[in-house]
């Protein structure tokens, strides 16, 4: 069974910054595209970011370009996704997920395997 294990969700007022971390097991960065997907109730579920295993190549939701930006570090299994300028429609469950593919990364491919979530909040 992979881990992937989200964190660094919370409360921040409009306009500020928040870093989720998302742990994996040893080797997913080599192997497995990482997603992060979030869902806020009412909502469809939107794909964030992706990074690639290969190359490390990106992508992004239009709604995020410019203020979000992912990233990896291999030496501790995780990425991150950095999120500033946050507004109230970025509320929702932030998901890591993972994808075994040569491919590289789509905020728009289906991702199999997830993570348990960590709840951002956006509000005054």
């Amino acid at each position: 069974q992979l881990r992937l294990v989200e964190s660094g969700g919370g409360l921040v007022q409009p306009g500020g910054s928040l870093r989720l971390s998302c742990q994996v097991s040893k080797f997913v960065l080599d192997y497995y595209n990482v997603a992060w997907i979030r869902q806020a109730p009412g909502k469809e579920r939107e794909g964030v970011s992706c990074i690639s295993a290969n190359d490390g190549r990106t992508d992004y939701a239009a709604s995020v370009k410019g203020r979000f930006t992912i990233s990896r570090e291999f030496a501790k299994d995780t990425v991150y996704l950095q999120m500033n300028n946050l507004k109230s429609e970025d509320t929702a469950t932030y998901y890591c997920a993972i994808e075994n593919t040569d491919l590289f990364c789509s905020v728009r491919a289906n991702y199999p395997d997830w993570g348990q979530g960590t709840q951002v909040t956006v509000s005054s």
